[in-house]
């Protein structure tokens, strides 16, 4: 079973992400702050990440995907952010910022579904590479 991992301190998201995904199949692993998302993927080896941008601090997402990429976890990372709405500023995927995509907030069911199918295709036809 396809495992997702969604990091984000508001239970709101945490409750309506996993319940989109749990609807289509996925097993779903929660956590609401970037420690226990560090053990969640650590412990479960998720095949896609989901990860808030601002949780205990306005940068811990970027932080935490950091440190996956560092300890060389390759799991695709999909990015919640409000931010560039609230700063205007366009944020795209680059070495400071290592994930795979990124999804303003509020997101559709349908947008999620969409984007975490695209991302997991990518990642079976990486592995299968490998």
């Amino acid at each position: 079973m396809i495992t997702i991992a969604i990091i984000d301190d508001d239970p709101d998201i945490l409750d309506a992400s996993g319940l989109v995904l749990m609807s289509k199949g996925y097993k779903v692993v929660t956590a609401a702050n970037p420690e226990d998302g560090y053990k969640i993927v650590k412990e479960n080896s998720p095949d896609l990440i989901i990860l808030d941008v601002m949780m205990n601090e306005p940068d811990d997402g970027f932080f935490l995907a950091q440190k996956f990429r560092r300890e060389k976890i390759t799991t695709p990372i999909i990015m919640y952010t409000s931010i560039s709405k609230a700063s205007g500023l366009d944020y795209g995927v680059n070495e400071l910022i290592p994930v795979d995509e990124f999804v303003e907030k509020p997101i559709s069911p349908e947008q999620l579904i969409e984007k975490v199918e695209k991302l997991l295709k990518k990642k079976e036809a990486r592995d299968a590479r490998i």
